[in-house]
């Protein structure tokens, strides 16, 4: 599932999980027979189910999962005795006891179950989306879900086949994990029943219904029926994901031993939908926005989103579908996996993408969330709905991938894939563990792949990595030491027992400005080794090569300025990124101050890259927004505009016909920080006009500048404008554009418009999906912290009743931007009062930010004000050419 991360983190303190819900082991399931009837009238639906199953052992009762469902009638066949069934609900449970009087002997039993269900308002379990006045029936059920749709066996290893019935109204499309082998009319006059091929072997949360006016186009790819499906109206934003299902398709094909094997592939679209989009078995469901592109004005950040969601969704249809994680404790197997394979068929059809740079970014923003005390390892144990819900984090995707990566790296392309192929074959439409992976992976290369592995998989934290080089009789001797990284100076101090197998890969460049770079290899498995490089002296030394590892690197001041003398020469866009990361993180512990930070970047000023341009001003903003004070704010403005003048005047507004992709992903990077954290008035205003011209006509402005003019124009925004955008939202019937439009009402700086915001969240005119998005987008503002704070407290009964439960976490996420003690502690003490379950790890990750924050500036704004006394001279305002 391709989820809009949270990064949520584990705690104690606030626990309030019901005990252990694992089904007690008693029976498997072999094949569900369902036949749903949707009712869009009275928004229900019924269903009959028949379960063939196995008793294990002889038992008078079969537990099933079970959650909103009114069971009607019940009962348990065995050999030639049927026996009705007494149901007890266990509600907390979310389990269903279906009890006879006779007990079952061990074999082949038969479980019939006729009930009704509910459409709920959660987008979870089978519920409605309403689209254009049109109602339509989706499923989503990863992770406990399934089991509000019909009872079940809801746990990954009970894995069986399904056949599945539909009887709906004329008119409407089924769609579900098989083929359509039968459509008849009946039982109603106006109804008719659709059946579709028995699945193969999948677990219940993989099971997929989508009822409703879809519309579709059609490909094929290596004899694989390719469809995407639109709600009604929009099949021509279809066209450039049917595409890249076609690549990826193929690509994975040729990558993998075992062929697509699911026989059909469909891809549904619906505008209500809580993730990107999750891998149902052959029937993949996308939020609108991750599938639909307007191709004549998508920009490449667009459609690189929908590229790499579709590359993601099937590429599970191998990890997590054709192989499954045994439990959940192992989602990394299914969502690590995919994350590490989104990648690989776009590269290859989009070189110019350069997704690879992505991907650092991707390990950047797991590193992050692993340096808090509160982070989990990648295997976590979880046993119920909502420590299962908490592990869809940056950690089971992220660093899973991420480390995936570093053991490719290591053991060869290759080798990785052979060992890949290996765990394919011998768990095909089974379930795997860990271990597995990692026995699989070590019988192929032959190397002590389960070391590493079991290191970064079964701790939590990532290391830091210190290397220094001294030459010695035209040797380098490399001195390499670990420890775990915390971004709390306190505790990265106190020190921790963690230790890792690291493969790490040193860039080593020559001295006496001889050109030649190579790299070196080494297993750090100790505290602390050394070792030579006999014929060279390394006139400078980086710790992640190509920025294949996943740990951070320090370096002591002299090797630092080493490598910041080759920092744009020898040094690779993924590799600077990294390394800009390394140095902000040792500010963050206090190896470095804040002013070296922003010595080290002054020669970016002739960066380039859109990737690396990125990692440095997302650091620069933070600096503007907590630790720069406002006697000083005006004196870092034009420090910043200094800085990325030449860039702007130099890029402009307007791409020309014949600009590279990268040069178009780098302006709106430049001019966004610009405006934003340098303040610039000329930016602000021709953002501004730009914004206001793009209400009027869309394509007048460059897709690639569309958030970041929009973004601008709202800081100084009026309500002329706020009431223009509002307008246009009602108007439109692009997603992309409803989206940026909706993304841009928290940004405004006028707090009788942020309040505007705030009150238009709970009306009835924004989706469940959105609310959660505007509130935490006004309480991300600095300008409207406090109001969209304050507004939150006030109103959290009707804030909780809009959002579905898992859009939760996004509220509490969004107190971790808060860098005052008061706020801080308001946070505490509210959710301390106000628990929000799914929510608990958000809450600890949000606590330590603000602390984090406020030991920063508490540390560094002083020093900084001195430093830009010295540093910082008026700039002359970028007259960025339109």
């Amino acid at each position: 599932m391709r989820r809009i991360l949270f990064l949520l983190v584990s705690i104690a303190t606030f626990s309030v999980h019901a005990p252990a819900q694992r089904l007690p082991e008693l029976a498997t399931p072999e094949n569900y027979n369902l036949t749903i009837q949707p009712n869009f009238t009275s928004d229900d639906f019924t269903g009959d189910e028949t379960i063939q199953i196995r008793v294990l052992k002889p038992t008078s009762e079969i537990i099933l999962n079970s959650a909103e469902i009114e069971f009607r009638e019940a009962s348990i066949s065995a050999g030639s005795t049927t026996q009705t069934a007494k149901v007890t609900i266990e509600k907390e449970k979310e389990m269903a006891v279906l009890a006879v009087d006779q007990p079952i002997a061990p074999g082949p039993a038969t479980i019939f179950i006729r009930y009704r269900g509910i459409f709920n308002g959660e987008l979870r379990g089978f519920y409605l989306s309403r689209v254009g006045g049109r109602k339509y029936a989706i499923t989503q059920f990863e992770a406990t879900d399934a089991r509000r749709a019909f009872p079940c066996f809801d746990e990954p290893a009970y894995k069986a086949t399904f056949d599945v019935t539909v009887v709906t109204e004329q008119g409407l499309v089924a769609i579900s994990n098989g083929k359509v082998i039968a459509d008849a009319p009946g039982p109603g006059a106006t109804q008719h029943t659709i059946r579709f091929s028995t699945t193969p072997r999948m677990s219940s949360y993989l099971v997929a219904l989508a009822v409703g006016e879809f519309e579709s186009i059609a490909g094929e790819e290596d004899g694989i029926p390719i469809h995407v499906w639109t709600t009604a109206g929009k099949t021509q934003q279809a066209g450039f994901a049917l595409e890249v299902a076609r690549y990826s398709l193929h690509f994975f094909d040729q990558y993998f031993e075992i062929k697509y094997p699911f026989g059909k592939l469909d891809m549904i679209e619906v505008p209500d939908f809580s993730s990107g989009a999750m891998e149902n078995t052959a029937a993949i469901v996308f939020h609108d926005t991750d599938l639909l592109l307007d191709t004549n004005q998508a920009s490449v950040v667009e459609r690189k989103n929908v590229a790499t969601t579709v590359a993601h969704e099937i590429s599970h249809q191998w990890f997590g579908d054709l192989v499954t994680m045994a439990w959940w404790d192992d989602l990394w197997l299914n969502e690590g996996f995919a994350n590490w394979m989104q990648s690989k068929p776009i590269a290859a059809w989009k070189p110019e993408w350069h997704v690879e740079l992505d991907d650092v970014k991707d390990s950047e923003k797991a590193l992050g969330l692993d340096a808090l005390a509160s982070t989990h390892p990648i295997h976590q144990e979880a046993d119920t709905p909502d420590r299962i819900n908490e592990l869809f984090d940056d950690i089971s995707y992220r660093k899973a991938a991420a480390v995936l990566r570093m053991v490719e790296h290591y053991v060869g392309a290759e080798t990785f894939r052979s060992g890949v192929n290996l765990y394919l074959r011998q768990h095909a439409y089974g379930n795997a563990t860990s271990q597995d992976f990692w026995k699989a992976l070590a019988a192929a290369s032959r190397q002590p792949v389960e070391n590493i592995m079991v290191s970064f998989v079964n701790q939590p934290g990532a290391p830091l990595v210190s290397a220094n080089a001294v030459c010695e009789n035209n040797s380098t001797r490399v001195t390499l030491s670990q420890r775990r990284y915390f971004s709390d100076r306190r505790l990265f101090a106190a020190g921790s027992k963690e230790l890792w197998a690291i493969p790490v890969c040193l860039k080593l460049g020559s001295a006496n400005s001889q050109p030649a770079v190579e790299e070196r290899c080494k297993l750090l498995t100790a505290e602390q080794d050394n070792f030579e490089v006999p014929g060279k002296c390394a006139g400078w030394l980086m710790a992640n090569a190509q920025s294949a590892g996943y740990y951070r690197s320090s370096y002591p001041p002299s090797v630092l300025r080493e490598i910041s003398d080759a920092f744009e020469t020898e040094l690779q866009p993924q590799e600077r990124i990294t390394l800009l990361g390394d140095v902000w993180a040792s500010v963050r512990i206090g190896q470095q101050s804040v002013a070296d930070y922003l010595e080290f970047v002054q020669p970016l000023r002739t960066e380039r890259n859109y990737a690396v341009m990125d990692e440095l001003t997302e650091q620069l903003d933070y600096v503007a927004a907590y630790l720069v004070t406002d006697v000083d704010r005006a004196s870092y403005q034009n420090w910043l505009r200094q800085l990325l003048q030449p860039a702007a005047l130099e890029l402009g507004w307007k791409p020309l016909p014949s600009e590279s992709n990268d040069r178009k992903a780098l302006r709106p990077e430049v001019l966004y920080a610009l405006g934003h954290a340098g303040g610039d008035a000329q930016v602000l205003a021709e953002a501004s006009r730009l914004a206001k011209q793009a209400l009027v006509d869309p394509a007048s402005v460059d897709s690639s500048l569309s958030a970041t003019v929009f973004a601008l124009a709202a800081e100084n925004g009026r309500a002329s404008f706020y009431d223009r955008i509002l307008r246009r939202m009602k108007e439109t019937s692009s997603g992309e554009e409803y989206s940026l439009l909706m993304e841009t009402l928290p940004r405004f700086r006028d707090p009788e418009l942020l309040s505007r915001t705030l009150q238009f969240a709970l009306t009835p005119e924004v989706r469940g999906q959105d609310v959660a998005k505007l509130i935490a987008g006004v309480m991300e503002n600095p300008a409207g912290q406090k109001l969209g704070w304050d507004f939150l407290r006030t109103h959290w009964e009707e804030v909780r009743k809009a959002v579905p439960e898992f859009d939760s976490s996004e509220l509490v996420q969004a107190t971790g931007t808060f860098c005052e003690s008061g706020l801080r502690n308001q946070a505490w003490d509210f959710f301390a009062n106000h628990k929000v379950p799914p929510a608990e790890r958000t809450l600890q990750q949000a606590l330590e930010r603000m602390d984090s924050c406020l030991d920063l500036k508490a540390q560094q704004a002083a020093p900084l004000a001195v430093w830009l006394k010295h540093e910082s001279v008026p700039a002359k305002l970028p007259t960025a050419q339109n």
